[in-house]
């Protein structure tokens, strides 16, 4: 017997993925930032890198992420009898996977290296708040939604 969960469910699901991924990629970039702090303390330009990672990260949430929720939610609303394994596509999952590799071999790779530091701490700083930034949009128009309209 195949488990079917409401749609609510998968929303649910599919925003904590989300939300974990951009709160892990966060404090990876405060960490990352913080390294390349204790290896060049004189560096005060580096807050200048934070607001453009900041700026970058908010333009991805509003015009690149913001459009994978609305295609996602399309989707899940669309499913039939839908699965509790169903809140992300497939393919989602491998480049998931495969981000979360890349994201770890250059974090590696960076160390002791100021500028990679920089680089990397900058990228998953706009990363993290691309995610956070659209995740806050999906909870506003399509958690509570779909859960009201769940409960009809």
């Amino acid at each position: 017997m195949l488990l079917i969960v409401s749609r609510h469910t998968l929303y649910i699901l599919a925003a904590i993925v989300w939300h974990v991924g951009g709160i892990v990629l966060l404090v990876k970039a405060v960490s990352l930032f913080a390294e390349a702090g204790s290896l060049r303390p004189e560096q005060n330009w580096s807050w200048i890198v934070v607001i453009i990672g900041l700026v970058l990260g908010s333009l991805k949430a509003r015009f690149l992420f913001s459009k994978f929720w609305h295609k996602n939610s399309a989707r899940i609303d669309a499913l039939d009898r839908p699965r509790p394994w169903q809140f992300f596509r497939p393919r989602f999952f491998l480049m998931l996977a495969i981000m979360i590799l890349a994201g770890a071999t250059m974090s590696r790779l960076a160390t002791g290296h100021y500028p990679s530091l920089i680089g990397v701490a900058t990228l998953d700083l706009s990363l993290a708040i691309a995610l956070l930034g659209s995740g806050l949009i999906f909870w506003r128009q399509r958690v509570f939604v779909a859960y009201a309209s769940d409960r009809r």
